[in-house]
């Protein structure tokens, strides 16, 4: 694999845990504890969040790096087909996903909201760093 195509997932996932940061955790953070029991009891009195958000960093460059890898099996080497192949990684995984759970586990709707939007971000974040990365490794 090409060390661009390394570097571009290495940014796209350092923003992305930024992106988590401001839509799961600052953005509506008061909402999170409208049903306090959905959530682990490390979780629900912050004594275990620290492993929790570790686990969110790592999935956050496991996310990069697949939208970076189809963005170039795909040859997506313009903005526009990073942003279309990331909104199609968005819409066909994790939005499905956000949605499904809120249907099965109670938790305010407007975490859903801003989680689907976290996501979103993500994923355009990703796709964007594998077009520019095809553009310089080009």
């Amino acid at each position: 694999m090409n060390w661009i195509l390394i570097a571009a997932i290495l940014v796209a996932g350092t923003l992305g845990t930024m992106t988590d940061w401001l839509f799961m955790g600052v953005l509506f953070h008061d909402r999170y504890l409208k049903y306090p029991e959905v959530w682990w009891p490390g979780i629900r009195d912050k004594a275990g969040d620290k492993r929790a958000i570790i686990l969110s960093c790592i999935v956050s460059y496991l996310t990069a790096a697949g939208v970076v890898v189809l963005c170039a099996y795909t040859n997506a080497n313009t903005i526009t087909g990073g942003l279309i192949t990331a909104a199609l990684v968005w819409l066909a995984g994790s939005l499905v996903v956000t949605l499904s759970n809120s249907f099965w586990v109670k938790t305010d709707a407007m975490i859903t909201v801003m989680h689907s939007f976290g996501h979103l971000a993500r994923t355009l974040i990703a796709g964007v760093a594998g077009a520019v990365a095809l553009q310089l490794a080009a």
